[in-house]
């Protein structure tokens, strides 16, 4: 029998990694949720049900670990996924956008024929932290005249302020420190 997990579970199954990537840092790490099929799929539950009626054509995630929820997401919402990648790694003709990160630049890019025009589309990220790559990829999304319905992330650090970068959209997180 299944064991049944609420929303305020959840955090239990997010394990803590301090110092890294670096000294000072406490690193969330998903993969203790991803290896419990009731964790995870209580996940993409509530996720889902935040957009269940939402006509969401899209579900677009950015790699790498955004792409585990996305693809599950949209094959929930019975949508499509389209994934935004790092520069060079995607095979076709892209459009890319380059933000700043805290030391530093990143490129991301998704397929120039990604979205139609109109089209209505979730952007899902594993994490929002400071928001910067999130914010780049609604521009890029933007871009390609795109609805962004909203921006769902498994976990939220509000201590970082992501959400200040992001006020003109729709948010929810499940999970938040």
């Amino acid at each position: 029998m299944a064991v049944k997990i609420k929303k305020g579970d959840l955090k239990k199954y997010i394990r803590d990694i301090p110092d890294f990537p670096k000294k000072g840092i406490i690193f969330k790490d998903i993969t203790t949720l991803l290896k419990d099929k009731e964790a995870f799929k209580k996940t993409i539950n509530l996720l889902a049900k935040n957009y269940k009626d939402e006509s969401i054509d899209f579900v677009i995630a950015v790699e790498a670990r955004g792409f585990i929820f996305g693809a599950a997401l949209a094959y929930k919402l019975g949508a499509g996924f389209i994934p935004v990648r790092k520069k060079g790694k995607l095979p076709y003709k892209t459009n890319n956008i380059t933000y700043s990160l805290e030391y530093g630049t990143d490129t991301l890019e998704i397929h120039e024929d990604a979205i139609p025009e109109n089209a209505r589309v979730l952007i899902v990220d594993d994490l929002l932290a400071t928001g910067g790559t999130i914010r780049a990829v609604a521009d890029l999304v933007k871009e390609q005249k795109a609805l962004i319905v909203g921006l769902a992330f498994v976990v939220e650090l509000r201590f970082l302020k992501g959400k200040e970068k992001l006020q003109d959209f729709d948010l929810y997180s499940v999970i938040k420190y």
